[in-house]
């Protein structure tokens, strides 16, 4: 009997932003460009590509992009306006050439930023090119975090062997810090901080796919051992971000899923905690020590005593900010709280463009998981709102948009939150299924 051949699937808007995705997240952010006057990331020049593809694919009607109204792209819209507002108020005004240097390069990362996002929300088309994106998402995100256990169980660092041509590495955090008696591994990203959020956001997604090939008929094996990875990664993370995102990715997935699958991801979140107490014993309890001794913890109250003055900072300019990368931790204060940096930086209306973007995103889901008819579709939605959610409560916990993987990875998500849900609006009025 002769093997069936799959159907050949060309590029698409898909494989693009998978590209992205695996240059977000298995190239060090250490790294930046050489030879260029200004300090930018290989996913920077990427990011700007895909928005020159994305304004360039809608001024014609042949090249799959979606068109009409989006929730999503409503909410990008109305950071990018807001950012462009306070870019032109801060540079009317004098600035030390150092901030007004910032203040440019910040622009433009931001706005590749957003540009990411409103291309995966327009050119993934189907529910099937999603997938294959949120897939590579998952395998990436399972590399980075298989590299930061490495340098939490040996003390490893692979990044340090890597060599890529075109790019020099830049002064950044240490690869491996520590906390108590614990090594805490960074992977690819810049801090340990950045690399807990990614592996707690993306483990709802790692856990999805493992239960759809399970229901389908497929090995779920790899998924499963993707779920490890990034979960173990998220907890060896040593930190409290990460296991913050644990717990919202815990309760979202309770509150969307049937009754059934509630009880087997408590289960496995159960199960997770005991087989992590054996294979590294005292983790559990130095876990539960970041937040039983929060109100004596120094890296706490070194962050709450700033508040005053960052407030001050923000009476200064409370409508529209002092500019977007100005606020420099070396020449004023460290904030590891992107909310209060925002509103220091883009002033009020920068805050509420920055939340309508979250909220937006949020709202796109939970209308695709209240109108969801099948399972796949139910848990799908619900692990993207939990994904978003701890990028949500991240930047809360520390300055978000300083950290370019994490901020990446969280635009990505929303982006595809705005796909999934014009995806299954489609599917809705014709009564097909995409693919």
């Amino acid at each position: 009997m002769s093997t069936p051949v799959r159907a050949r699937v060309s590029a698409d808007g898909a494989t693009l932003v998978c590209l992205y995705v695996l240059v977000l997240m298995l190239i060090p952010a250490k790294f930046v460009i050489s030879r260029i006057p200004m300090t930018m990331a290989p996913i920077t020049v990427l990011a700007f590509g895909l928005g020159v593809v994305w304004g360039c694919a809608h001024l014609v009607s042949t090249l799959r992009m979606a068109k009409g109204r989006s929730m999503v792209r409503t909410g990008l819209f109305l950071m990018l306006a807001t950012h462009f507002v306070t870019y032109g108020i801060a540079t009317r005004r004098y600035l030390p050439p150092d901030e007004e240097n910032l203040t440019d390069s910040g622009m433009i990362r931001i706005l590749g930023t957003i540009a990411v996002a409103l291309f995966v929300c327009d050119a993934v088309v189907t529910r099937d090119r999603l997938d294959r994106l949120l897939k590579v998402v998952v395998g990436a995100v399972a590399a980075m975090a298989a590299v930061g256990i490495l340098q939490f169980a040996f003390g490893f660092d692979l990044t340090q062997y890597l060599n890529v041509p075109g790019l020099r590495a830049q002064n950044a955090y240490d690869a491996i810090q520590e906390r108590a008696a614990f090594r805490r591994p960074a992977g690819t990203t810049n801090h340990p901080i950045e690399y807990g959020l990614i592996c707690a956001a993306v483990t709802p997604l790692a856990g999805h796919y493992a239960f759809s090939a399970k229901g389908s008929g497929v090995s779920a094996a790899r998924w499963w051992f993707c779920t490890a990875l990034i979960g173990g990664g998220a907890l060896v993370s040593v930190s409290r971000t990460a296991i913050l995102g644990l717990l919202i990715v815990g309760l979202v997935l309770v509150l969307a899923l049937p009754g059934r699958r509630k009880i087997v991801v408590l289960g496995c979140g159960v199960g997770a905690i005991g087989v992590a107490s054996l294979m590294v014993p005292g983790l559990i309890g130095t876990l539960y020590g970041l937040f039983a001794n929060i109100d004596e913890d120094p890296s706490i109250t070194s962050r709450t005593d700033d508040y005053t003055e960052a407030w001050q900072q923000v009476a200064l300019h409370p409508w529209t900010g002092r500019g977007f990368g100005t606020y420099l931790p070396d020449k004023y204060q460290l904030l590891d709280n992107q909310y209060l940096l925002t509103l220091i930086e883009n002033g009020w209306i920068g805050l509420l463009g920055m939340l309508a973007v979250f909220v937006l995103a949020i709202a796109a889901a939970v209308k695709v998981r209240a109108s969801a008819q099948d399972l796949v579709t139910k848990s799908l939605s619900a692990s993207l709102i939990a994904g978003v959610a701890v990028g949500v409560a991240g930047a809360a916990t520390f300055d978000l948009f300083s950290f370019g993987v994490a901020t990446g990875l969280v635009f990505v998500l929303i982006g595809a939150c705005g796909a999934l849900n014009r995806i299954v609006r489609a599917e809705r009025k014709t009564g097909v299924r995409t693919a």
